[in-house]
C-alpha cells in the first residue's frame, strides 16, 4: 500500500501535469505554486520547482528559460489529456451528485456514475492529508422546513419522463390525484422538470389545452411515451414560469401585505426581507411591516408557522382566512380524545 507521503506526491504531480499549458510562454513555479495551493495541496514553490524538473525527465516539459521567471509548458504537439478529476472537480460532483439525480436523463446520468465513483475514491483518498478533500465533510445544505423524506419515484417512471422531455415526445399516462383517490389517464406534453424541496414536478400541458400544470412524479401510476410530437404553448419559458410564482401552487397574484411584527420576528425579516420593497418601522413594542408578496399558499403556511409573532392587518381577506384556519386548528385540539 502506497503511504500518505506517496500518495501525496502523485496527486500534486498528477495535479501539475494537468495544469500546464501547451504553449510558451507558460506558467511560472510560482503560479503553479498557487493554484496548486488554491486546489488544496499543500506544498512550497522549491518543491513545485523539484517536480518539475523531476516531472520534466519523464514528460516531454519544456523550460522557457529565455527570461526569467521561468515558464514551463508542454512541448509543441505534445500535451496529452490526462485523466482523473482535480480535488475541487471531486468536491463540486459529490455536492450535486444528489440534488441533480431526478433531474438529469437516465442515459446522460449513467454516464457521470463512473466521475461520481472517482470523486468519492479521491476524497476518500486525499481525506488524511489534503484539507480541501476534507471540505466535503465540513459543509451541508439543509432545507428550512419540515425535513420530510423523500416519496418513491418509480425509477422506470422517471427515465420515460425525462426520455419524453428530452426528445419532446407525448406520455400516456396514468396519474393519481392529490386530493381525491381517483386516477386520470392523460396524454401529457411535456415542458420541464423541477425539484421543489424533496419533490420532483413534471411542468406539462394536458391534452390539447393550453393551461401549464404540474404533476407530482411519483403519483403516476403508469406512463408509455407515445411516438407523437409534444405541443408547446407559444412563449412558454421556464424561468418566467417560475417567476411568476406557478411553483407555489394555483393562481398568485402580488398583495400587500400590512402587518405588525415582534422584535424577534422583525430582526429575522430585516436579515432575510420578505421582499425587495419591504420595510420596518420601529415601534416600541415590535414593528410595522409592509411587503410585496404572492399571495400563496406558501405565503399562508409561512405567516401560521409565525402565530403569536405577526399580526396581519391588511389584505382583509387574507387576515381573515388565517383567523379561520386558527379557529379550525383550536376547534381540533379542543376535541376531546
Amino acid at each position: 500500500m502506497p503511504t500518505h507521503s506517496t500518495r501525496r506526491t502523485i496527486s500534486r504531480q498528477w495535479e501539475l501535469l494537468k495544469l500546464l499549458p501547451n504553449r510558451a510562454p507558460g506558467l511560472t513555479a510560482a503560479e503553479l505554486h498557487q493554484q496548486l495551493e488554491g486546489a488544496g495541496h499543500r506544498t512550497t514553490k522549491r518543491t513545485v520547482e523539484r517536480d518539475l524538473i523531476e516531472l520534466s525527465s519523464l514528460f516531454p516539459l519544456h523550460c522557457n528559460d529565455k527570461g526569467t521567471p521561468y515558464g514551463w509548458y508542454w512541448q509543441p504537439g505534445r500535451s496529452i489529456d490526462l485523466p482523473g478529476i482535480t480535488v475541487g472537480e471531486a468536491l463540486t460532483l459529490r455536492l450535486v451528485e444528489d440534488s441533480i439525480r431526478p433531474l438529469v436523463p437516465g442515459l446522460m446520468l449513467k454516464s457521470l456514475e463512473p466521475r461520481f465513483s472517482q470523486a468519492r475514491q479521491k476524497l476518500k483518498a486525499l481525506s488524511e492529508e489534503s484539507a480541501s478533500a476534507r471540505w466535503i465533510d465540513k459543509v451541508a445544505s439543509v432545507q428550512p422546513a419540515l425535513n420530510l423524506i423523500a416519496p418513491d419515484i418509480k425509477a422506470d417512471h422517471l427515465d420515460l419522463l425525462q426520455r419524453a422531455l428530452l426528445e419532446d415526445l407525448q406520455l400516456l399516462c396514468q396519474y393519481q390525484s392529490a386530493n381525491k383517490n381517483r386516477v386520470h389517464e392523460l396524454t401529457l406534453n411535456p415542458l420541464a422538470l423541477v425539484q421543489r424541496g424533496q419533490i420532483t414536478y413534471l411542468v406539462a400541458c394536458a391534452d390539447t389545452f393550453d393551461d401549464v400544470r404540474l404533476y407530482a412524479a411519483h403519483r403516476f401510476e403508469a406512463v408509455t411515451m407515445l411516438s407523437q410530437p409534444g405541443r408547446r404553448p407559444a412563449g412558454f419559458d421556464l424561468r418566467d414560469y417560475i417567476q411568476s410564482g406557478a411553483m407555489q401552487f394555483g393562481v398568485t397574484q402580488a398583495i400587500q401585505l400590512h402587518a405588525w411584527v415582534d422584535p424577534a420576528l422583525a430582526k429575522r425579516l430585516h436579515e432575510t426581507p420578505l421582499s425587495e420593497d419591504m420595510t420596518l418601522i420601529a415601534e416600541p413594542d415590535g414593528a410595522r411591516l409592509t411587503a410585496t408578496v404572492n399571495d400563496s399558499w406558501e405565503l399562508k403556511w409561512w405567516l401560521l408557522s409565525q402565530a403569536g409573532a405577526i399580526r396581519v392587518d391588511a389584505p382583509t381577506t387574507l387576515r381573515q382566512a388565517l383567523i379561520d384556519s386558527q379557529r379550525q386548528s383550536l376547534a381540533l385540539h379542543d376535541t376531546a380524545i
